[in-house]
Formats: structure tokens, C-alpha cells, sequence
């Protein structure tokens, strides 16, 4: 896979797809490499494209829906040896055939219960009140997007609930925080954080990252603030 580097940078080129990052169709072929399993879907439109998605049992000619899917243009898999000039990288439906559910901790963002597409925001029932981390570092999501000018590049720590995680999509583990700060009128109560360590939805982590500014992977998929290259603090 690809590295977060490769990601800021060629990869960028991301965009959702047409439907709404869904993407539906009929298996025509299928493989298993590197933990994802790769499918080749004919659209109801009769249109043939790739996706990926964590390892899974999918027979051909099922149907399949991917959901939450991200467009990658020339991604290569090395463990395929293999460039694709257009794959999607997202999460089986409810919809998808039996086995979905076999992806465990370790899947491309697969339904988790329902979490949305990660580009979407979660809905969380009740409030979120975290206490803020120890230490110079140490910032609130609110703070964080308050001084993101200034924090723009440098490290912070953060401590936060897990409200939504997508695991294992281009070797980082993708999670949403809040702590209770910011507001959800204008988003800055939830900040994406692309961890190299595991963790779980609904946990309460503290993590330290780099504060990144405008990530855009294309349509949905905007973030303001992001923390990049984090890390749990133990």
C-alpha cells in the first residue's frame, strides 16, 4: 500500500464517486491480496470498475454495494503487482453478500454498525465531555481549530472519544474525536485524526499528531483541521 507521504501527495487526487460514494454491480472477477480483496463490479449501467475492499468471501456474480467509497487513480498494489488506472477504496453494505462481517478490527472502513462514510458526520447520542490532555502540547478540538493558524504544522496532544473509525485504509487507521469542545454548527467539535496505532470506536484515547490545514481528497471527503502521523499517548 501506498505510504501517508505517497497520500499527501500523488494520492490527493482522490474524488468520490458518481453515486454518492456508492458504488453497486454484479461481481465479474474477484482476488485476495495483502488483507483486501478486490472486485471487478458491472454497473447496472453495464460500466466495469474496480474496488477494494477488506478481505472478504464474494462469490462471482453476486451483487455487491461498496459504500463509503474513495476513487484512487493510479493506484499500484504491490502485492498484486498490479496498477489500477481507477480503483475504489471503500466498505461492503449491509447489502453485500454473506462474509461481509468477517472483516473484523481490521477492515477498510466496513459498516461498524452503521458508521457513515467517513466523510460524513457521525451522530452520537448524549453528550461528550472528555478532559482536556496534560501538558504544553496539549489542546482541545476547539482550541485546535481556534489557533489552527498557528498550530498549522507543528504537533499537538489531543484527548477525545472515538465517535467513528475506519481502519486499515492506505496503512493508517482514520478516526473522528470529540471532547465536548467546538461546535457542531461549524464542525470544529470533531477532528479526523490518521493514526498509525489501533483503537476502537467509542474509546477515549489522547493522541499526538501534526495539525494539518484544508486536507481535501475531493467532494465529500474535506477536512478543515486533521492530525496527521498521530500516535496514542500511553
Amino acid at each position: 500500500m501506498k505510504t501517508l507521504l505517497m497520500l499527501t501527495a500523488a494520492l490527493l487526487a482522490f474524488s468520490p464517486l458518481a453515486s454518492a460514494a456508492d458504488l453497486t454491480g454484479t461481481v465479474v472477477e474477484t482476488m485476495d491480496s495483502g488483507g483486501y480483496t478486490y472486485l471487478l463490479l458491472k454497473t447496472p449501467a453495464g460500466a466495469q470498475k474496480w474496488a477494494a475492499v477488506s478481505k472478504a468471501k464474494i462469490k462471482k456474480g453476486s451483487k455487491a454495494t461498496v459504500t463509503g467509497a474513495m476513487e484512487m487513480k493510479d493506484f499500484e498494489s504491490p502485492s498484486l503487482k498490479r496498477k489500477f488506472s481507477t480503483i475504489a477504496f471503500g466498505s461492503l453494505a449491509d447489502s453485500a453478500p454473506a462474509g461481509h462481517g468477517a472483516h473484523g478490527g481490521a477492515g477498510m472502513g466496513d459498516a461498524m454498525g452503521g458508521i457513515p462514510p467517513h466523510g460524513s458526520r457521525a451522530e452520537v447520542k448524549g453528550p461528550i465531555k472528555v478532559t482536556k490532555a496534560a501538558g504544553p502540547d496539549a489542546r482541545t478540538i476547539g482550541e485546535v481549530y481556534a489557533q489552527k493558524k498557528e498550530l498549522k504544522g507543528k504537533e499537538v496532544v489531543v484527548a477525545g472519544k472515538v465517535v467513528k473509525y475506519n481502519p486499515g485504509i492506505l496503512d493508517r487507521n482514520w478516526a473522528h474525536l470529540r471532547d465536548g469542545s467546538g461546535s457542531a454548527k461549524d464542525g470544529s467539535d470533531d477532528i479526523t485524526v490518521l493514526l498509525k496505532d489501533e483503537t476502537e470506536l467509542g474509546k477515549t484515547i489522547t493522541v499526538r499528531g501534526k495539525v494539518t490545514l484544508d486536507k481535501d481528497l475531493g467532494g465529500m471527503y474535506k477536512f478543515p483541521v486533521a492530525l496527521e502521523d498521530a500516535v496514542l499517548v500511553k
